[in-house]
């Protein structure tokens, strides 16, 4: 299923319409400058594709959008916990319906907020009040923007990320800069690290780069593009390519699907890694444009 090429339930604006896949809304933007879509399961960016260009978020052809589990793809949204130290793995946000706030444009673009608080379910598994806010700028680049609130009488902590997927057109042509030369490789156990000024794919990477720089490029080499993220909030950068055995264990991945892709993202890596007294706020960001 073509997820642009969906019905439209409502039309919001000129370049805003919501439309539906397996019961999950979809908030779809068509506009001079840029298309992308949000799922409000998860607020799960889903697509952008700037005007002009190549996609540049992959999904995988096999996701599976279903409101009990999280799509694979996209820019998945992991909050409060980042990795699996809690139930469910990389938080509750990935799988929680988030509500749209508003949305707005002009000639550059489209913004889109959705927000994420609070209820019975969610304090069953972490037991704190929260406001979140996910914006979304969509135009010739992309930012991302989560925004999360203390709104309980005492202090808490969190970590996660911005889990994104990025489209490559060879995995073996594509190499990363950015990321800095410390790392935790999940694939030895989490043993430290030290590694060059680039990183090129040869086998499965799974890396928390604990000294990023705040711009990490991915080179493209088969799209002739470099893809140019430029993170905040962060302590972190997570680099993860799945590679051939992965993938093939992977219900919700096509055999081959670790060759057009790689994860770059912006990480809060530990559960304990930004501490909001009531009242206090902390946004994390990434931001994406194409350069040639």
């Amino acid at each position: 299923m073509d997820l642009r090429q969906l019905s439209t339930l409502t039309a919001l604006s000129d370049a805003v319409t919501i439309c539906e896949y397996n019961g999950i809304k979809i908030v779809r933007i068509i506009h001079e400058a840029a298309e992308a879509g949000i799922s409000l399961h998860g607020g799960h960016l889903v697509w952008f594709k700037p005007k002009g260009e190549n996609d540049v978020i992959w999904l995988s052809e096999k996701a599976e959008f279903d409101t009990a589990k999280a799509i694979r793809g996209g820019i998945p949204v992991c909050w409060p916990w980042f990795g699996k130290v809690a139930t469910p793995s990389h938080g509750f946000a990935r799988n929680s319906e988030w509500t749209l706030k508003e949305h707005r444009e002009n000639d550059q673009g489209v913004i889109v907020a959705l927000t994420l608080e609070d209820s019975d379910a969610t304090r069953a598994l972490w037991p704190h009040k929260f406001n979140n806010v996910l914006t979304f700028e969509i135009g010739a680049s992309l930012k991302v923007s989560l925004t999360s609130t203390n709104t309980d009488s005492t202090p808490w902590h969190f970590g996660g990320a911005l889990h994104s997927y990025f489209t490559v057109a060879d995995i073996k042509q594509t190499h990363v800069t950015g990321m800095g030369s410390q790392y935790i490789d999940s694939t030895q156990g989490g043993k430290h690290e030290e590694g060059g000024e680039q990183l090129h794919f040869e086998q499965e990477v799974d890396r928390v780069y604990t000294q990023p720089e705040d711009t990490i490029t991915v080179h493209d080499a088969g799209n002739s593009r470099k893809l140019v993220i430029t993170n905040s909030g962060h302590n972190s950068a997570v680099l993860w390519n799945p590679w051939a055995e992965l993938s093939h264990s992977m219900g919700d991945m096509a055999d081959n699907s670790f060759e057009t892709m790689v994860c770059v993202e912006s990480t809060l890596n530990k559960p304990d890694s930004i501490t909001l007294t009531p009242g206090e706020s902390h946004t994390l960001t990434t931001q994406v444009s194409v350069s040639r």
